[in-house]
Parts: C-alpha cells; sequence; structure tokens
C-alpha cells in the first residue's frame, strides 16, 4: 500500500472508537481516548520508535536517540468535537508516524531525532480548557487549569488521574528550547482554498491570532406603535449597524476574519423597542499589527455610530491570543518539497487555532494543510483523500531532510 492508502485504512480503524456512530467523538480521559492510544501506540511501534504517555497525558514516540541529539517533534491531537470528522487532529498523527517510518534508516545521519506527539485535549470540549499538552511541554500551563471541571463535577485532574497519568510530575514534562529543533503539524486545511486552487497540499505562514470583545448597546425601549421613528434609541439598529459595517470592513483586508456569532437582546417583545444589545466580537488574522489596527478601527466605528443612533456603548476585551508565525527555515523546506513533487508551492494562513499555537512559545513551528472536501470540518462527512495524503506523507520527508541540510 501506498502511504496514503496505510493512513486512510488507519483512520477508518480508529475512527470507531469513539462514543457516537455518527461521526467520531472522541473526549480525552475516555475509554475511546484509551482504544485509540492503543492504535497510535501500534503505529508507532510500527515506524521504530518507541511509545511512552507524559505526565500531560500525551503519546510520545520516540526515535533511538543514543547520542542525545535534539529532537524535531511531529504532532497533532486525537480528541474530536462531539459528531466531529475522521481527520480532524488525528489525521497529523497517522501522518507523522508514516513520516517517521520513511526516515528509519536515515535518522542517524541527522543532527536531530524524531519525536511524534499524540496531544490528549485539543478541542477543549469535555473541559473549558484545551491544548494541555503542548502547554506542558512549552511551560506556560497553570496549574489551574488541572482543577477544571467537566459537566459532570469531575476536575481533570482526576479525570487524568484515573486515565493513568501521573498528573502530580506535570510540571517535569517543560522541555528546555536547546532540545527541541522544531515542531512540524500537518492538519487538513478545514477551508476551501486548496480545493479552490485545485491543490492537495499548502504550507501554513501563520497561525492567526484572536481577540474576542463582549460588545453591549444601551439604548431605551419603549412601545413599538407609539414611539415615533425620529428619535427612537433602539439599541438593535445600532448593533446592526456595527455588525453590518466591520464585516464589510473586514471584507477589504485580505487574511482577516471578523465574526458575529451570537446576538441576545432586551426586552426581547415583538411590539417592543430593543433596549439592551449583546453580542461577541472575534477578529483574526496572521499579524498582531493588523489584527490591533483593525481593532482600533473596529472600536472607533462602533462608537460613531452608537452616538450617531444616542446610545451608549460597552466594548470588553474577553479573550486574546497572539500570532503564532511559522518558521521561514522549516516552511521554505515544505514549499521546496512542494515544489519537487511537481506541484505549485502555495502558502496560507491558517485561521483556526491548532497545537502548533502553543508549541510556538517552546520552538519553530511549521504547518502543513492538506485538502478536505468541499472544506468542511468538525462533521461526519469531513473527507481527504488516500491520494492527497501521500501527497503529505513525501513532502513532509522531503522537507525534513532539507531542513538537516540547511542546519548542517
Amino acid at each position: 500500500m501506498t502511504y496514503g492508502e496505510t493512513a486512510a485504512s488507519r483512520l477508518d480503524a480508529i475512527a470507531r472508537a469513539s462514543a457516537s456512530a455518527e461521526g467520531v467523538t472522541r473526549l480525552p480521559w475516555t475509554e475511546h481516548h484509551r482504544a485509540a492510544l492503543d492504535q497510535i501506540a501500534s503505529w508507532m511501534t510500527d515506524a521504530g520508535l518507541e511509545p511512552a504517555q507524559d505526565a500531560a497525558g500525551t503519546l510520545v514516540g520516540r526515535s533511538p536517540n543514543p547520542e542525545g541529539k535534539p529532537v524535531l517533534m511531529i504532532g497533532s491531537h486525537q480528541d474530536s468535537v462531539p459528531s466531529g470528522g475522521a481527520f480532524d487532529g488525528i489525521m497529523g498523527i497517522a501522518l507523522g508516524c508514516l513520516v517517521a517510518g520513511a526516515l528509519k534508516d536515515r535518522l542517524p545521519a541527522l543532527p536531530f531525532a524524531l519525536e511524534v506527539l499524540a496531544f490528549a485535549d485539543e478541542e477543549g470540549v469535555r473541559f473549558p480548557t484545551a491544548l494541555i499538552g503542548p502547554r506542558a511541554l512549552a511551560g506556560t500551563l497553570k496549574d489551574e487549569a488541572l482543577d477544571m471541571t467537566d459537566r459532570d463535577d469531575v476536575a481533570m485532574r482526576d479525570a487524568m488521574r484515573a486515565f493513568g497519568v501521573a498528573v502530580d510530575k506535570i510540571g517535569a514534562v517543560q522541555r528546555a528550547r536547546r532540545d527541541v529543533v522544531a515542531y512540524l503539524e500537518a492538519h487538513i486545511e478545514q477551508g476551501p482554498v486548496l480545493e479552490a486552487e485545485d491543490l492537495p497540499v499548502a504550507a501554513v505562514s501563520a497561525i492567526c491570532g484572536i481577540s474576542r470583545f463582549d460588545m453591549r448597546i444601551t439604548g431605551e425601549t419603549g412601545h413599538a406603535g407609539t414611539v415615533p421613528m425620529d428619535g427612537r434609541r433602539d439599541a438593535l439598529v445600532a448593533a446592526s449597524r456595527i455588525i453590518a459595517a466591520v464585516s464589510d470592513a473586514a471584507a477589504q483586508v485580505p487574511d482577516l476574519r471578523a465574526t458575529v456569532g451570537r446576538l441576545s437582546l432586551k426586552p426581547g417583545a415583538v411590539n417592543a423597542i430593543p433596549a439592551d444589545v449583546r453580542f461577541p466580537l472575534e477578529i483574526r488574522a496572521p499579524q498582531d499589527t493588523l489584527r490591533e489596527t483593525f481593532e482600533a478601527e473596529t472600536m472607533a466605528l462602533a462608537r460613531d455610530i452608537c452616538f450617531d443612533a444616542n446610545c451608549d456603548l460597552s466594548a470588553v476585551r474577553t479573550y486574546a491570543q497572539p500570532a503564532a508565525v511559522c518558521d521561514p527555515g522549516l516552511t521554505r523546506a515544505l514549499e521546496g518539497a512542494i515544489g519537487k513533487a511537481d506541484l505549485v508551492p502555495l502558502t496560507i494562513p491558517s485561521g483556526a487555532t491548532h497545537d502548533a499555537s502553543a508549541m510556538a512559545d517552546l520552538c519553530p513551528i511549521a504547518m502543513l494543510f492538506v485538502r478536505c472536501r468541499g472544506g468542511i470540518s468538525h462533521r461526519p462527512d469531513e473527507f481527504a483523500s488516500a491520494a492527497d495524503m501521500d501527497v503529505a506523507v513525501r513532502v513532509m520527508a522531503d522537507a525534513i531532510l532539507a531542513y538537516a541540510d540547511e542546519l548542517g
């Protein structure tokens, strides 16, 4: 079988480690997580790696490293959203194991060893936190995150302990920067660009930074039939103008995304003027300066709209995540390997967050996107072809060899 056919077969098998019959539901520290790890460990062993679980619950497959060389890490996450797809996250682990197997005989000559990482929790579905594994490696994990509970009031540290994770030693998981060369992650694109360009893979330039704001517009209610249109303080009209204006402005800025995903209003009656409207505003961009400039312009625009509508505005930042720029050297190696495969090298930003965004606090990162049908993700019909995954394995292996030559 080709690398891609092997990946497809493995992903089909591991998709059955799921709490749901429709799609894949695999939450961390569950029996389905355990069943997935058993399969991943066999992938690692087949690639010549030695699997072991660290104190953050990450399954780490290590290549032989008698000389104590620094390591190049390849990884992604095994968990899914409820009734999600069979490729998001887990594909990166499957491809990483195949890359390690392809390079097994050449590793002794490389200036680094390889590790394949299967992170436990990237999606943040069971517990209101995420990226536990990469944050532990980078030394950015806060202890209080382990005390967060799921809907059954089970704390994460207790779930990890019951799973067999030595969570009390989680501080020892942190790696020193000098011991890690870089981190490489393969992931389905989760968007339509590659399909539109008729390309199987693309390098990633950066993982977008994210800002979220709690926006609140306050006006004055009144009877819908008796208060004249002139002089109303309609909070929903002001909010609607802000939402439309922000969307129009974002459409003029390449690679920037602005989204309002929820709207709540009071009093919420068909015959009452809305007096209070709240909505979250999310802004994403691959450069922090671009995102911050757009934020400032958006807030100024919102203030002007509220002033004209005789309404009050409150805008509170609730979340901020900086952009993670991919390493130029490893990204060049990916682009070169794509060209070597007789494909047009394409490099695009990632609007979604990945394990790589947390690994950026430890070491240089790079990502390879793989085409997914229809740009669909987080759904049971998520799909990447065996042919495209085959290309991805070969590109990653060639890129790693080129990167090794560059490092000397």
